[in-house]
């Protein structure tokens, strides 16, 4: 079983940035892949970053490619999603989320994890 408690949205200007957090429990974090998703109202949830075990191999969303920057810490368990130049679209609540194994296939695709956090809200302002 997996833990996973997000941290480090709020409210904030457009062109402003803020850094998520993930703190993970309960398994051997540097052990599995990780990644972030988000969900505007009234959208479906969607991808926005993931990240390998080793953090060697990272992948983006098209729409946030050149702003938004995934990285972990697995001496902390802890996997950060560093966001500059923030519009008004990326306004959505936040999530990261694991697999049930160490990877996935398609780390873009939401029903490759099992475990989910409970989100956090990121609201940015134009």
């Amino acid at each position: 079983q997996v833990q996973l408690v997000e941290s480090g949205g709020g409210l904030v200007q457009a062109g402003g940035s803020l850094r998520l957090s993930c703190a993970a429990s309960g398994r051997t974090f540097s052990s599995y892949a990780m990644g972030w998703f988000r969900q505007a109202p009234g959208k479906e949830r969607e991808f926005v970053a993931a990240i390998t075990w080793s953090g060697g191999n990272t992948y983006y969303a098209d729409s946030v490619k050149g702003r938004f920057t995934i990285s972990r810490d697995n001496a902390k368990n802890t996997v950060y999603l560093q966001m500059n130049s923030l519009k008004h679209e990326d306004t959505a609540v936040y999530y990261c989320a694991a697999p049930g194994g160490s990877s996935w296939y398609n780390p873009q695709d939401l029903y490759e994890y099992d475990y989910w956090g409970q989100g956090t809200q990121v609201t940015v302002s134009s």
